[in-house]
């Protein structure tokens, strides 16, 4: 059986986009901040819109937000 991993990028794009907090990315998206937390922490995996939304708001391609890690358990 496969597990995924879901490692994203959020963080690191939040400060490289002028120190933006968490707080003004959940607002840009349209989630709240523990969204944005559960999804920096890796504890939650966003929906497919919002991944976009997210991808949107930074300017970047999806795929260089998240990636997901496929193992054999």
């Amino acid at each position: 059986m496969a597990k995924s991993e879901m490692q994203n990028q959020v963080r690191r794009l939040r400060f490289e986009h002028g120190q933006m907090t968490q707080q003004q990315l959940a607002d840009k998206v349209g989630v709240t901040r523990q969204t944005i937390i559960a999804i920096e922490s890796g504890k939650y995996a966003p929906s497919l819109p919002l991944a976009f939304r997210i991808s949107r708001t930074f300017g970047v391609p999806i795929e260089q937000i998240f990636q997901c890690n496929d193992e054999e358990v």
